[in-house]
């Protein structure tokens, strides 16, 4: 990304300075054409890009299961979940692309591994429930970190989130659903969700990113407003509202030490692997490479499309 811009003296420098610190002081929203610091242009094509990667990328876990749904109902509701993700995925890449980075340099930036995405995504999806597991916990994480963004400081990420979390809700909504009927069947389907939610919950703790004091972009973040709470904040808020979920569904949640902690008002509850954590960011997760080659691969069958696009578009440009 290269952004080319008239150097500034010193007091323009200070007075555009001082109007972004006291828009942000404000709680005010910083629009595309407005003066920005690069580190926080920088900060913002990171953290939405990778927003946008990881709805992309998020549709292959759950796409691997829409031929084999078990009914008509289920195949549609996960063909229009998937699609819905889809949309997130172009809505973010168009807030990115009002601060100078093309959709076409994100992609590369994914694909040539970059730039990343959601550590969650590089777990398989071995059996149905797990279309669930990933509605009800995923999506459920999602909507804890989302929400908060319908606020933050950058006017276009902002209000991309608006409909992205009123989806995503939807979409909780779904899983549980699913895992609630699952629930009330046969032992064997039992079973699968408890196995699948076995699996999915400490990735799912995985997803708010590191604790506080390992994360090395919090306190900048919050400090910008583009984050309005910090990861470990965001996690215990998902804890909190998982459990009693996690009652009335009738499942166990895999946590010798979740309790409830009169003191705190919260539940206590144990520290997911961030080594596992870690090996997922550097490219070793168990799926990593599947999601980046099939990524890979679409993006390469589509290169004549975008040509032909291309070609059209100049050919209608001249005439």
């Amino acid at each position: 990304m290269t952004l080319t811009e008239t150097p500034l003296d010193a007091g323009t420098q200070a007075d555009l300075e001082s109007h972004f610190e006291a828009t942000i002081a404000r709680n005010d929203r910083i629009e595309p054409r407005d003066w920005m610091p690069d580190g926080y242009r920088r900060t913002l094509v990171r953290q939405i890009a990778q927003h946008a990667h990881s709805e992309i990328i998020g549709m292959q876990p759950e796409g691997n299961w829409i031929s084999r749904a078990p009914s008509l109902r289920r195949k549609a509701i996960l063909l229009a979940k998937v699609q819905d993700e889809a949309g997130h995925g172009l809505y973010l890449y168009s807030a990115a692309e009002t601060l100078g980075v093309s959709r076409l340099e994100l992609t590369e930036m994914l694909i040539s591994g970059r730039q990343k995405y959601s550590s969650i995504f590089n777990y398989p999806t071995l059996s149905y429930a797990d279309v669930g597991s990933i509605g009800w916990l995923v999506d459920g994480a999602a909507i804890c970190n989302q929400v908060p963004l319908c606020r933050t400081s950058f006017g276009p990420y902002g209000r991309a989130m608006i409909r992205v979390c009123k989806e995503e809700s939807f979409h909780q909504r779904q899983g549980y659903e699913l895992l609630t009927t699952m629930m009330r069947g046969t032992d064997e389907q039992r079973a699968m969700v408890q196995e699948s939610v076995d699996r999915f919950w400490w990735p799912a703790l995985m997803m708010f990113g590191p604790p506080d004091a390992d994360s090395p972009n919090t306190a900048q973040s919050m400090a910008w407003g583009i984050k309005r709470n910090t990861n470990d904040e965001l996690r215990q808020k998902f804890v909190d509202m998982s459990v009693p979920q996690a009652e009335a569904l009738g499942v166990t949640l895999p946590d010798p030490d979740l309790a409830w902690n009169d003191e705190r008002a919260h539940y206590d509850f144990g520290q997911p692997d961030w080594d596992e954590f870690m090996q997922g960011v550097k490219g070793n997760g168990p799926c990593n490479a599947q999601r980046l080659a099939h990524r890979r691969r679409a993006h390469e069958d589509g290169a004549w499309v975008r040509a032909a696009a291309t070609a059209f578009a100049t050919k209608e440009a001249t005439a």
